[in-house]
């Protein structure tokens, strides 16, 4: 099943898709947000059933498929490249956090700082918690998993450098894809080796799966869980390979007009343009 946040007519609200309609479950639940229905569903997702159509999917705007996580755990990098497989692995992964303002749907514009040129691109793997856990083992690890869905960890290189703590760079007010929906964990029962790819403007700019990452989802569940309870619709988003503009000879960092796609098999294609931010809301 995939599970959205979006606006009909202005007004917020959750579903899943049927077909080219999208289903209310807001309404239907009487739940606030996707978040909160995945507390109560954790057990069920995908399941549902006599599901009726209530919007064309043509009719929604899409917003972050959870706009309010209580966290965003981010990992950078994460991949072994060709031929790195079998290096030596860090002991620990270099993590940071987002804030939910700096996230848009899928749809949406990410909008470019102007006190920047350096606006970058990181096509990545997120996860959804489904149910609360503390000092989760790796090996139950997946069963707090509610759904997978695809993030660009758009990031503003000189801010992100400014010390070696990366918040101010990953915080940009709407600088993050999220989107376009959740597909439940039962339809992905196996993460490993999900193909992920990054374009901009057509041309592919990152490639990989998640076969390959240095740091296994089910351990870096683990690994947050040891540290911060783990909640329903929080995100890790697991980091991304090789091929992003600051890792390019030269840079190619993302201008006004630009157009990313993060795909990820089995889940779909996050689409967002860029539009240059001035600083209003």
């Amino acid at each position: 099943m995939r599970y959205l946040s979006f606006l009909h007519g202005g007004e917020a609200s959750f579903g899943c898709v049927t077909g080219d309609a999208v289903t209310d479950l807001k309404k239907r639940s009487g739940l606030s947000d996707l978040a909160s229905y995945l507390a109560a569903n954790a057990a069920s997702l995908g399941k549902e059933s006599g599901l009726t159509p209530d919007y064309p999917v043509a009719d929604i705007r899409y917003l972050p498929v959870i706009p309010n996580p209580s966290k965003v755990l981010c990992v950078a990098t994460n991949y072994w490249e060709s031929g790195g497989e079998g290096g030596e692995r860090p002991d620990y992964p270099l993590t940071f956090s987002r804030f939910a303002a700096s996230q848009t749907g899928h749809g949406e514009a990410l909008l470019k700082p102007d006190l920047s040129e350096k606006f970058d691109y990181e096509g990545e793997l997120a996860v959804i918690i489904g149910k609360a856990g503390r000092r989760v083992s790796e090996a139950d690890a997946l069963s707090y998993v509610a759904g997978y869905s695809c993030f660009n960890d758009g990031s503003v290189r000189d801010w992100q450098k400014h010390s070696t703590q990366f918040t101010p760079g990953k915080n940009f007010f709407r600088t993050a894809g999220f989107g376009p929906w959740m597909v439940s964990a039962d339809e992905i029962p196996d993460p490993t080796g999900l193909s992920l790819s990054t374009r901009v403007n057509g041309e592919l700019r990152q490639s990989n799966d998640t076969s390959r990452l240095i740091f296994s989802i089910s351990w870096l569940i683990s690994y947050f869980s040891q540290f911060t309870l783990l909640e329903p619709g929080d995100v890790i988003v697991t980091g991304t390979p090789s091929g992003f503009g600051s890792t390019r000879s030269p840079p190619v960092f993302l201008a006004e007009g630009d157009t990313v796609e993060v795909e990820i098999g089995g889940i779909g294609t996050l689409r967002n343009s860029v539009i240059s931010d001035s600083g209003t809301v």
